[in-house]
């Protein structure tokens, strides 16, 4: 745990073209990282997966970084985490592009899904074929004034499921679909929808 001495990987500023920026924020990680001889990197943001595990080792840091939906799920399979109460709702589950098509781990979220007790329904676009959140390549901060927003589309995919939840495994798409649902809310649909992350919906069974 770095606590105060945890900075940004550097990611949003190499996708928005500010590579200076990146090469800064980065190379400072990789000599703090390396000070504290870190091997294994748990993360929550499938952008610093990325990031940390296919761009850092050109600065000199090679790490073996993991998503928090492969731990949680490892753990559940070791028998050290145990769901005893199940969601008994319907979950659909959203694909981070940065955790899917760009690092190949689908499976893991899908199965704490199904350890959750939730009854899980795909999207039609899901898997190696899903849809972006719209939060990619640093739009994040970029306001879309052109057609349907890329979050709506995406949210209005995940609402017509009649899922009850919609589970991610990113931040980046946690902020982007959170904010779908509730603009779809406030013109009276998707109402008792909810966002939320692979991880919440894991604690939520795991209280009795």
């Amino acid at each position: 745990m770095l606590g105060e001495g945890e900075t940004c990987t550097g990611d949003p500023a190499r996708r928005a073209g500010n590579e200076f920026l990146f090469q800064m924020q980065a190379m400072q990680n990789v000599e703090v990282l390396n000070e504290i001889k870190a091997t294994k990197i748990v993360v929550t943001c499938p952008h610093c997966l990325n990031t940390l595990k296919r761009e850092y080792p050109q600065l000199g840091g090679n790490y073996e970084v993991v998503h928090h939906s492969e731990l949680l799920n490892d753990l559940v399979k070791a028998g050290r985490l145990t769901p005893v109460a199940p969601v008994q709702q319907s979950v659909t589950y959203h694909d981070p592009c940065y955790l899917g098509r760009h690092n190949n781990v689908y499976v893991p979220p899908r199965e704490l899904v199904q350890a959750s007790g939730a009854t899980a329904i795909e999207m039609p676009r899901h898997g190696d074929k899903s849809f972006c959140c719209g939060a990619g390549g640093a739009r994040m901060w970029m306001e879309e004034k052109i057609g349907t927003k890329v979050n709506v589309n995406r949210g209005d995919e995940a609402i017509a499921t009649g899922a009850a939840k919609v589970a991610v495994a990113c931040p980046f798409c946690s902020v982007m679909l959170n904010d779908a649902v509730t603009a779809r809310q406030a013109e009276g649909a998707a109402q008792g929808v909810e966002v939320v992350d692979i991880a919440t919906l894991l604690l939520a069974s795991s209280k009795r």
